[in-house]
């Protein structure tokens, strides 16, 4: 095999950003320290320099021999990480290469819990940050063991995942192009809380820049698709061929009958009862009922198709 095709001459590239500033790094892949890093300031004009600097912090040569990019999530300022994933995402998808990701907050939070004894005194622990100008950013985080990790999907205790289930795999994302489409990276997760039930022949796609994540005691029957980004309250119960697109919030104890359909970007508040059959639209308020298409107030539909 030629020199320049083998794993060890390849780079791994390291793209985090904090509330401040960001930086840049990479590395032989059989390498365990970098040997390059590039680190700056935020400043005003962020969007126009980050590829300035980008480029004149790797060559061309170099960039070529890329086959893996990590980015950082969070903690930072929302602007700033939305651009550094953005900018991992097309670096991905221009030289065709892996794109992963690591948890600021999950690497701070081993350090802390060790130098802590969090693993002897207790289950879970917050870290949070002030942001400078106002609110914070907070991470509520368990000590768990797993013998068999998954990188792209968590799951906690007492959860039944039942015949041809698939979960973790790559939601459907994609830069339109008129020549050939390209799918965009993923390197969100996969989260399942306590005590579900997945059902039969059910796929839940990872998140793209967030998690997806099924809270506790809910319950999803046979042949249901949940689609990267959506997040699921408890004490859900979601019937069979109910499919929900990218980056739709549920509430808490929700009830989806079968074979309703939901849209991308929407928000259904708690206690909301949905409909078999029904497709939803545009955003639900809690404690509604609602059936049809598109859907509406249960009353209000029996009320003009009697």
């Amino acid at each position: 095999m030629p020199y320049e095709l083998t794993n060890h001459n390849k780079l791994t590239l390291a793209i985090h950003s904090t509330d401040d500033s960001f930086g840049f790094a990479y590395r032989e892949n059989q390498n365990s320290l970098s040997e390059n890093f590039f680190t700056k300031k935020f400043e005003k004009d962020l969007c126009n320099n980050l590829i300035v600097d980008f480029s004149n912090f790797i060559t061309k040569e170099n960039l070529k021999r890329i086959n893996k990019i990590s980015v950082s999530i969070g903690p930072s300022n929302f602007n700033a990480s939305r651009q550094i994933i953005v900018l991992a995402r097309t670096l991905a998808q221009q030289i065709n290469c892996s794109l992963d990701s690591f948890s600021s907050f999950e690497l701070m939070a081993k350090r802390i819990a060790k130098q802590n004894n969090i693993y002897y005194d207790k289950n879970s622990f917050w870290i949070f940050k002030k942001l400078k100008r106002r609110g914070y950013i907070a991470g509520k985080y368990e000590i768990c063991i797993s013998e068999e990790p998954n990188k792209n999907t968590i799951i906690k205790e007492n959860v039944s995942i039942l015949d041809g289930a698939v979960i973790g795999k790559h939601g459907f994302g994609f830069f339109p192009n008129n020549i050939k489409n390209l799918r965009y990276p993923h390197i969100g997760i996969v989260i399942i809380e306590e005590n579900c039930e997945i059902g039969c022949g059910s796929t839940i796609d990872r998140g793209s820049m967030s998690n997806t994540v099924i809270g506790k005691n809910t319950f999803l029957d046979n042949q249901i698709h949940i689609a990267h980004n959506v997040k699921i309250g408890e004490n859900s119960i979601i019937a069979g061929q109910v499919g929900i697109a990218g980056s739709t919030i549920i509430g808490k104890n929700v009830k989806i009958g079968g074979q309703a359909g939901i849209s991308g970007h929407l928000r259904i508040g708690n206690n909301v009862d949905i409909a078999g059959g029904s497709g939803v639209i545009k955003d639900i308020p809690d404690n509604s009922k609602v059936m049809g298409y598109p859907a509406k107030n249960l009353r209000e539909f029996l009320r003009e198709n009697r």
